[in-house]
């Protein structure tokens, strides 16, 4: 069952701070992503994906509320903000744009921040993929941002964001990534209790069993048509 207060923060919210969950408010750095991260319109690596990896560390810290610190929660959301800041959108070694990531997180880095700017860019540094430590190893926050960053597969839009979008990014037929998404899905396993809730064992299994439909559908069509 998923936490009754999991859905909880239009984006502004989580912005300005309503709720007052976090220290301070994120309002400098939004506007620095907005204005100046060079990969928003990406396939894959765009805004979108950036700020729903917030959105779902926002949730994270509202079910953490009591293991996390107001300023462990502002590392994290901004570890979120920045962890695919000017992304390239392409294949290739992923340790790459983690590095643009840091680059960007210190060009825009706040006064009140750069006491934790290495906390910070340690959570942008596990999300590499493949993640190059295993996920059990790192301390909680670490976890909550791997386990955000592989979830993109249950947003709403996930056909036009994963399917597509990765497509796009890989070069690659869209039926292809489709399928590939399955052998994700297989693989798939969260290491926080908020993840393990949020999307559960049944979500992962309803995903799987919309995606051999679609991939019914699509073969269907191809054999109709030849």
């Amino acid at each position: 069952m998923k936490p009754s207060n999991a859905v909880r923060g239009s984006l502004a919210s989580i912005m300005r701070n309503d709720d007052g969950l976090y220290a301070g408010n994120l309002v400098p750095y939004f506007q620095a992503v907005f204005n100046n991260a060079q990969n928003l319109n990406h396939p894959y690596h765009n805004f979108r994906h950036m700020f729903h990896v917030v959105w779902l560390c926002y949730q994270a810290c509202i079910f953490y509320k009591k293991e996390l610190s107001p300023r462990q929660m502002r590392n994290l959301l901004l570890a979120a903000m920045f962890h695919d800041f000017d992304h390239s959108g392409m294949t290739g070694g992923d340790d790459l744009n983690v590095l643009r990531a840091l680059r960007g997180l210190e060009k825009y880095i706040q006064t009140e921040d750069r006491a934790h700017l290495t906390d910070i860019s340690q959570l942008i540094r596990a999300t590499e993929y493949p993640h190059i430590v295993h996920s059990r190893s790192p301390g909680l926050s670490s976890q909550i941002i791997r386990d955000a960053d592989l979830s993109q597969g249950f947003s709403v839009a996930w056909i036009q964001q994963v399917i597509f979008g990765l497509a796009g990014e890989w070069n690659q037929k869209p039926i292809d990534v489709l399928q590939k998404q399955l052998e994700f899905l297989e693989k798939l396993e969260y290491h926080t209790t908020w993840a393990q809730q949020f999307f559960s064992l049944e979500d992962v299994e309803s995903k799987k069993a919309e995606i051999h439909e679609l991939l019914d559908l699509l073969q269907l069509n191809s054999a109709v048509a030849a």
